[in-house]
């Protein structure tokens, strides 16, 4: 009798442990808070060890987003993410964390103007646990042409902005007065008659005399010329940091200054203004990288990575071409295979993402596009290989998703190979990243001076 009082005794107690020890045990774990605040969207990404359940509602006079997290626990960890938020934030004014109820967290955004929530969760990959991913992005995002003039970089009238890099003097010829060394150096073997045959259409070009006196007005043909738009996506940014090298360089930091480089070296070119997919570190998904060189109606894309082996004496630089067909070599579809994966990395909304986009989009691609692409590919890569060893001495090609813009040559120049630790000091070196900038500026004079940019419908 008395044994059998005991189990009944034991059984209760056990009953009443698990009943208090359970929702502690199966509480969710947050194991990292980042903040990846941009123009185009701010990401808030919670990191934890276990898919969490989420609702969120938004509420206006002032804007605010709630969002309710369920099986969560407030902690330290989650308290970290008040003092992430900061005052240079786009949309997010300040956040705030509480218990609402048990095993319930509601986090409090308020917001500096009205946007268009994202909420939604991601599952592990690579050194990712499960992320639970808030996207803010502006209700009434603004046309890309209209927010390029807004921020001084582009003018109305499609002639270089007053004070920026691109303004014209002397005649036409860039200013240089912010140039490098480098700049220099490389300005002074070239004259200024290749810029002349891309500033000038077919019917400008047959009216210009070779003697002296024509060069005064020269400035006149420049203003009604088409501007050239090159659209330069430094690949990964925010979730997805790209390749990692030996010494702890991020592909996504090294990609953004080269292109930043690029860009300023582009821009001093007065027919010539330049659209990078992001200017900061922030993810932006393939499909939207493509998006934006179309939205401004770019004449050239040109991604720029870094490429990454297993092997650490892999070297040499690369550039890649869009394939209908298949791949040129294992190496190739390999590395289009790892690239197009930056979506799952980077973290992408997968109710929300235009799959029909990317099937409509390869079914667009002509063999035009990609024909045009190959000159691009073939002059970029011979001044590339100037300044560094090639990996392949020929333009390969394979299905990247970011090349796949049916009306726009398109590149992917993988710079040197930041897993070898030799090509990793390069790509941090500063002369390093002006002469790579300088060699893609050179290839890009080249192939416009064969090949002029047609007739568009705007001309800013």
């Amino acid at each position: 009798m008395h044994s059998q009082q005991r189990r009944v005794l034991l059984k209760a107690g056990g009953t009443l442990l698990l009943s208090v020890f359970a929702p502690t045990a199966n509480a969710a774990q947050i194991l990292a808070v980042r903040v990846w605040p941009a123009e185009d969207y701010t990401r808030v990404t919670l990191e934890n060890d276990s898919e969490l359940k989420t609702s969120h509602f938004v509420l206006k006079d002032p804007y605010r987003l709630f969002v309710d997290i369920e099986g969560l626990e407030l902690n330290a960890k989650l308290k970290e993410l008040v003092a992430k938020i900061k005052s240079n934030d786009p949309y997010i004014k300040q956040v705030r964390v509480g218990q609402n109820k048990p095993n319930v967290v509601r986090l409090v955004f308020d917001l500096k103007e009205e946007v268009s929530p994202q909420v939604f969760t991601l599952q592990p990959v690579g050194n990712y646990k499960h992320r639970l991913v808030f996207d803010l992005y502006p209700a009434n995002p603004p046309d890309p042409i209209a927010a390029m003039i807004e921020k001084g970089e582009w003018n109305k009238d499609g002639i270089p902005a007053p004070g920026t890099p691109n303004a014209v003097a002397n005649n036409g010829k860039p200013d240089t007065r912010t140039d490098t060394k480098a700049d220099t150096k490389a300005d002074s073997k070239t004259d200024n008659k290749p810029d002349e045959k891309i500033a000038a259409r077919p019917e400008i070009q047959q009216q210009t005399a070779p003697e002296k006196p024509a060069e005064k007005p020269a400035e006149k043909p420049v203003q009604l010329t088409r501007m050239i738009t090159i659209a330069i996506d430094p690949g990964h940014g925010g979730e997805d940091p790209g390749a990692i090298g030996r010494g702890g360089s991020r592909e996504k930091d090294v990609v953004l200054s080269i292109a930043k480089r690029l860009k300023a070296k582009i821009e001093q070119h007065p027919n010539m203004r330049v659209m990078l997919t992001r200017d900061s570190d922030y993810f932006v998904p393939l499909n939207v990288r493509v998006q934006k060189a179309r939205a401004v109606q770019a004449d050239l894309f040109m991604s720029v990575h870094a490429d990454a082996f297993v092997n650490s004496s892999a070297r040499g630089s690369s550039v890649f071409v869009l394939s209908e067909k298949g791949a040129s070599s294992t190496a190739a579809r390999w590395l289009a295979d790892k690239e197009n994966a930056a979506d799952l990395i980077g973290g992408v909304n997968i109710k929300t993402h235009d799959r029909q986009l990317a099937s409509v989009l390869l079914d667009l691609s002509t063999t035009a596009q990609i024909n045009d692409s190959l000159k691009l590919g073939k002059v970029v890569l011979n001044e590339i290989g100037g300044i560094n060893k090639l990996h392949k001495g020929s333009v390969e090609q394979a299905g990247f998703a970011v090349l796949k813009a049916p009306d726009i040559p398109s590149i992917l120049i993988e710079t040197a190979f930041i897993s070898n630790p030799e090509e990793e000091a390069k790509l941090t070196d500063e002369d390093y990243q002006n002469q790579l900038a300088d060699a893609v500026m050179k290839g890009i004079k080249k192939y416009f001076a064969k090949n002029p940019p047609l007739a568009k419908n705007r001309m800013t």
